[in-house]
């Protein structure tokens, strides 16, 4: 049986200097830019990776992403990060990323991501093979044995 690591440790980063704004800190889509990259050690371990594709004319494309940024990171901030799978089925995965100052300890963000499978032959919506699934379950399962992270699901809006 495979050990599955609960939660996954992704490559880490370092905030570039092309990365901050005029506000001296990482600009909101090098956030994105950072988890994302990250993110295809996550793709790796549910076998999604660039290879899958070549392999199976299937891949995945990002159906919907929000990004809670949580505190300010800097040039050359050291960032680790962490993914977990929290939902899937057929079509879906439901991942949620982590992005950590490395020194410091403190949570900077947060990535919610619906990854949505595609036949790429015709570049719609496709089940994966059940064994896939079954797969990609055994991580969720795994995965399921933290708690629920906070802003799962977070819907913006202004309180009343």
């Amino acid at each position: 049986m495979i050990e599955i690591p609960t939660p996954l440790e992704l490559p880490p980063a370092t905030v570039k200097s092309e990365w901050i704004d005029f506000n001296g800190h990482m600009n909101v889509a090098y956030y994105l830019l950072a988890m994302d990259e990250a993110s295809e050690t996550l793709d790796e371990l549910l076998q999604l990776s660039y290879e899958y594709r070549e392999t199976t004319s299937n891949g995945t494309f990002a159906g919907d992403i929000h990004i809670s940024y949580l505190r300010e990171v800097k040039e050359g901030d050291p960032l680790r990060m962490t993914g977990r799978v929290i939902e899937c089925d057929t079509k879906r995965v439901h991942c949620w990323i982590e992005m950590y100052h490395a020194t410091s300890g403190f949570l900077a963000a947060t990535m919610e991501k619906m990854v949505l499978h595609v036949d790429m032959s015709v570049r719609r919506v496709a089940p994966m093979a059940p064994d896939h699934v079954a797969w990609i379950k055994q991580v969720r399962d795994a995965h399921s044995a933290l708690p629920l992270p906070d802003g799962l699901g977070k819907v913006m809006r202004i309180p009343t």
